[in-house]
């Protein structure tokens, strides 16, 4: 393999020139600095990133820790982060922590030396005091946090109004007896859909107390199962509104086995917007989130950081969801198949405070 000392000889410079090139291009002129690539890309010259790392005291590369990689809303999430970052000139370490603070902290004690800067999901607060501890030593990028962690950037999701948009959808309709299938307990995702669950219930003068709420955990089987405690309640309710679109799924595949329709017998309502949602029978009505978007943001707010230093001071971003509505609340007919898209079948694009309806298959971000 050529080494740094091959090309300088090449070139007829120094080791230092060499480095030079390859660390702070301005200090070399501009005709010799590319006929010393010029000879690297014949010798097939690859520079050491750790000794670079010891002369610039950075690495361009992040590091991300996510709960889970299964699933559309993570592969989104990580698209985004990796699509901002290459722009940036940044790569990736990429690493799920499970949720669990131990992993995060062995993830990051891993990664360390070899990233500038962590971008993590940490949901629950049992997380927090991890997070102060890595961020000691790197900056840290928050996506999602339950509460603000001193010192971190972070940007989230709407999840309350999101979710209290999309039940305030059903009870418009005439539904009176919505239930709910949560997100894992602890996530604060989750409970901010849960509290927006409620609070659409009580805004209406319905009782959040008297409300069929079914645990969940973000999954198709969960969903499935919920179906069948829907099926055994008497009275049964008329509308449901799933945490997620994976358990929105589940749901409506364990209603369609038991030759329950959906809306006619059962609305469902979902949230994230999966690509999916947009190619069921019926089509899910759920909450559009741009997750794609979410990590881009948050590689923007990393290089931000790394650029100010000590002197920039925490910031908090929040990205809109916006409820896409569609066959499976009962609103809309099947539409033709002219209204069909990249994402499905068209809907109907709502802004979450009910005030102003956006273009059908607007960009809701």
């Amino acid at each position: 393999m050529a080494t740094i000392r091959d090309v300088a000889r090449a070139a007829g410079v120094s080791i230092a020139t060499v480095s030079r090139v390859y660390n702070n291009q301005d200090l070399v002129n501009a005709d010799t600095a590319e006929r010393i690539l010029k000879i690297a890309a014949e010798l097939d010259y690859w520079p050491n990133p750790t000794a670079q790392s010891l002369t610039t005291r950075r690495t361009r590369t992040f590091g991300v820790l996510l709960p889970d990689l299964f699933g559309e809303f993570y592969s989104e999430v990580i698209r985004g982060i990796d699509l901002a970052a290459r722009r940036g000139g940044y790569q990736i370490l990429l690493s799920s922590s499970h949720s669990n603070p131990e992993d995060v902290l062995m993830a990051s004690r891993a990664m360390l030396g070899r990233i500038d800067g962590v971008i993590m999901m940490a949901p629950d607060e049992t997380s927090i005091d991890t997070v102060a501890r890595v961020r000691d030593r790197v900056p840290v990028v928050l996506l999602n946090p339950r509460t603000p962690v001193e010192g971190c950037h972070s940007v989230a999701v709407d999840n309350f109004h999101g979710a209290k948009a999309a039940v305030s959808h059903l009870i418009g309709l005439g539904h009176r007896d919505v239930a709910m299938i949560t997100g894992p307990e602890g996530n604060g995702d989750a409970e901010d859909r849960l509290r927006g669950f409620r609070e659409a219930l009580a805004d209406e003068g319905l009782d959040p107390d008297a409300a069929l709420v079914i645990p969940g955990d973000f999954r198709e089987t969960t969903g499935f199962g919920a179906g069948e405690v829907l099926l055994g309640r008497r009275p049964r309710p008329t509308a449901v509104f799933a945490a997620n679109d994976s358990t929105a799924i589940g749901l409506m595949a364990a209603l369609r086995v038991a030759g329950c329709r959906v809306p006619e017998d059962i609305a469902v309502v979902g949230f994230d917007n999966v690509t999916i949602a947009g190619y069921l029978n019926p089509a899910l009505t759920t909450v559009h989130v741009d997750a794609c978007g979410l990590g881009g943001r948050a590689v923007e707010l990393m290089m931000a950081a790394l650029e100010a230093g000590a002197q920039d001071l925490p910031r908090h971003q929040v990205i809109q969801a916006v409820l896409k509505v569609r066959q499976s609340c009962g609103a809309q007919k099947t539409p033709a198949l002219k209204r069909h898209s990249a994402d499905g079948p068209a809907g109907d694009d709502v802004d979450i405070r009910g005030e102003t309806p956006l273009r059908s298959g607007g960009d809701p971000s």
